[in-house]
């Protein structure tokens, strides 16, 4: 991960106290050492030096505990440094255009990471919002294209979302984000579109479809259409599986969205995700499921004491078939999903449980 490295180092020794590190480093190969054994002879020259080495201790992962003895030591010679630098330099609060729901830069970097984002790629986002995904994409070389069904947020009208700022300016919009940081030239287009009726050709495009779709949360899923549109030559379809009008609800979204990665991405290409759900009730087999697609990983981001999102990587490891497309209401996986299409008011029945206890404790 480029963004999340902080430094590479090359292990010489380890061990759980300075004893062991030492015994650790007499048994490293003397072959293998950019120098001759320890301690160095020589000038030190902090300014410009050749080579130079760390050592690191390990302290566990709760801020809350930190034990008097570190768990692990480690010494080693140090390769390079990650790239975590870009996480500030595209932060959101310096970013020309934002939303409400706009990707916090290290996500974004994160994400596009997980996509094995490179040179030449063409990046698809079908819930662009305000391009945050994009702009990550096109650090790396890819070019970049989205589709958001928001008029508004897509020509870049309407409020704004900074403080003390009413509306958007005449040049807040995705290509101004692009323009910002030098990487207009890899911007292609974004649409006002439906993702559910993905208005494309049979074929595959992309090589990584990245994406954010919204929960209901400060967004609202939405779709265009109305109730007589029940899809024709379905068998062994759910009767309560029917596409609804104007409300979207999140097993249907998803579902379209791995069909439309299935359909569209290069064989070897990556959808990248974000699944929310309400954590006492989660379980594996809850994710999503394509017979074109295999599950690469999931990573959990946690958003209160009951709820997180996933972050769900997959490769297109086979052809789109027609009879692919609804393969999905046969799977193990489709029925436990739909329980989370109630995820919008278990969050918010969660945050108004806070509330109300906030509440009681300051008049205690």
């Amino acid at each position: 991960m480029r963004t999340t490295i902080k430094s590479i180092f090359e292990l010489w020794g380890h061990g759980k106290s300075p004893e062991e590190l030492y015994s650790s480093l007499r048994n490293y190969p003397v072959e293998k050492m950019a120098l001759e054994f320890l301690p160095f002879e020589g000038k030190v020259n902090l300014k410009k030096p050749q080579h130079i080495f760390s050592i690191l201790e390990d302290y566990g992962l709760d801020p809350n505990c930190i034990p008097e003895n570190p768990h692990n030591i480690y010494f080693g010679r140090w390769i390079a440094d990650g790239q975590r630098e870009l996480i500030e330099s595209y932060s959101v609060k310096k970013r020309h255009f934002i939303g409400n729901t706009s990707m916090d830069a290290g996500l974004s970097f994160i994400m596009a990471n997980h996509g094995k984002v490179k040179e030449n790629d063409i990046v698809f986002d079908p819930f662009v919002g305000t391009g945050g995904l994009l702009i990550a994409s096109a650090h790396f070389g890819a070019y970049v294209y989205g589709t958001d069904i928001d008029y508004n947020t897509v020509h870049g009208l309407g409020k704004a979302s900074r403080k003390n700022q009413k509306w958007r300016g005449p040049d807040e919009n995705i290509r101004a984000n692009l323009r910002q940081y030098g990487l207009e030239k890899y911007y292609l287009d974004v649409l006002v579109s439906d993702a559910s009726k993905p208005s494309w050709r049979k074929g595959t495009y992309f090589d990584a479809v990245i994406t954010d779709p919204p929960y209901g949360i400060r967004e609202s899923t939405r779709r265009t259409g109305s109730q007589k549109e029940i899809p024709k030559g379905i068998e062994k379809c759910p009767e309560s599986h029917v596409p609804v009008s104007l409300s979207y609800h999140l097993s249907d979204m998803f579902f379209d969205l791995l069909n439309f990665a299935a359909e569209t991405l290069v064989l070897g290409g990556r959808l990248v995700y974000w699944l929310p759900v309400y954590t006492p009730e989660y379980t594996e087999e809850m994710v999503p499921w394509h017979p074109c697609l295999k599950l690469i990983s999931n990573c959990e981001q946690k958003l209160s004491g009951r709820t997180s999102r996933r972050l769900i990587t997959m490769e297109k490891v086979k052809g789109f078939e027609n009879r692919d497309q609804y393969s999905h209401l046969l799977s193990d996986h489709f029925l436990p999903y739909q329980g989370h299409n109630s995820f919008r008011e278990k969050y918010f029945s969660g945050v108004t449980k806070r509330i109300a206890k906030e509440e009681k404790s300051s008049q205690e």
